[in-house]
């Protein structure tokens, strides 16, 4: 029975490791087996004096390497991953070939295909965290002198989306009594459209019952 750890980059999941190691030589008893490669390409590097057997272990398995795949034991890949590697003499197209059909563990496992998900969905993640964004300022125009002013700010503050972070405001006077709100927002580009906001959310119910209509004044890139 394959034998798998969960986030061997962590110090929880090398504690685990270690306590499985515990007397033991290799994963699945005194002899390396492919549960040994498997686990090995799951651990980016040699782990340190914290994890006494899961370092003994390391080294045991890095030497079965060194000697069973002389010249390849050092960035082979395991599980998805390199095995730190030294840099190495350029070697011929047909050679290169050979490595990428080195298969040191058989078929991909429920477990892996889980974790390659989990990477495609942070690396999604990291995209969007890594979108540009926009500071935004509207003039926000009420319909006469007679508008509650302090309701139709908290209207337009009661917009909540994803990628929206309303700042700053003030009253800004106009004339014949009407001041207008003009206010600070800022916005994740990929994730708001400025003029999506102003037409299908501050000019209609209920922020309509206050706003008459909206302006951009400025919009910069941050």
């Amino acid at each position: 029975m394959a034998v798998t750890f969960s986030d061997l980059h962590t110090e929880s999941g090398l504690k685990t490791l270690d306590e499985f190691l515990s007397g033991k030589t290799y994963v699945s008893g005194d002899q390396l087996t492919k549960d040994d490669i498997k686990v090995y390409g799951f651990v980016s590097e040699k782990p340190g004096s914290s994890f006494p057997s899961a370092a003994k272990w390391y080294d045991a398995v890095s030497s079965c390497l060194a000697a069973s795949f002389p010249g390849k034991a050092q960035g082979v890949k395991f599980a998805g991953q390199g095995a730190p590697a030294e840099a190495a003499p350029a070697k011929p197209e047909a050679a290169a070939d050979d490595d990428d059909d080195l298969d040191l563990f058989g078929d991909e496992t429920e477990e892996d295909k889980k974790a390659a998900e989990e990477r495609e969905a942070a690396k999604k993640t990291t995209k969007k965290k890594e979108s540009g964004k926009s500071s935004v300022l509207l003039d926000v125009k009420p319909w006469d002198d007679e508008t509650d002013m302090k309701k139709l700010e908290e209207a337009v503050r009661s917009i909540q989306k994803e990628g929206l972070l309303w700042g700053a405001s003030k009253l800004v006077p106009v004339g014949y009594g009407i001041k207008k709100l003009q206010i600070m927002m800022t916005i994740v580009d990929d994730l708001v459209s400025v003029d999506d906001l102003i037409e299908e959310q501050l000019t209609v119910e209920p922020c309509n019952e206050y706003v008459q209509s909206c302006d951009i004044v400025a919009f910069n890139k941050i």
